[in-house]
């Protein structure tokens, strides 16, 4: 039976997912060794139970996203934190400096177009965390693949190594464990 992996992207610039598609042919590769179950590539709405691997690219910025982190946690094996911003908050933590209400009205009064209104529901909006945080801030991970984006390369060893049943060995600049 083929490892069951999934991708997620939380709060992020997806910067790490177009870098695991320049993986090009291995991607044929993985799909011989892996089972996809969950990314943002395909269209399934939930996150599934055993997933043998899970590569979580992005910070946690909002509710939606601490929620999903600890849906991921509960139904993997083995959570790869991928890509700087869910390493160490990156880009998504930029935001830290400001308010969350400061960054609803910068978005939806000050740089709207047209109509300068905050959304009528609360709820339309996903609900802004005070601060973006890296993923093991919210939930265990069991190894970090840093990069703004990791390579190809990195990913694809990190991956084949998953798939193999072994831990990969990274330099710790690349690849370290929680």
């Amino acid at each position: 039976m083929k490892p069951r992996v999934a991708s997620v992207w939380l709060s992020g610039c997806s910067g790490c997912h177009m870098s695991f598609l320049d993986l090009d042919e291995r991607l044929i590769e993985l799909a011989d060794m892996a089972e996809l179950v969950y990314s943002p590539f395909v269209d399934i709405k939930h996150f599934p139970r055993d997933v043998d691997v899970a590569l979580v690219e992005g910070a946690v910025s909002n509710v939606e996203n601490e929620e999903m982190a600890h849906i991921i946690r509960r139904n993997s094996k083995f959570v790869l934190s991928f890509g700087d911003c869910a390493t160490t908050g990156n880009i998504s933590a930029m935001r830290n400096q400001f308010s969350a209400g400061e960054i609803v009205r910068r978005s939806y009064v000050e740089l709207a177009d047209d109509a300068s209104v905050l959304p009528l529901e609360p709820t339309s909006i996903a609900q802004l965390m005070p601060s973006a945080v890296p993923l093991h801030a919210i939930i265990k991970v069991d190894a970090f693949l840093h990069g703004c984006p990791p390579s190809p390369d990195q990913i694809w060893f990190a991956l084949s190594e998953l798939m193999a049943g072994r831990i990969p060995d990274l330099p710790t600049a690349y690849l370290k464990y929680g």
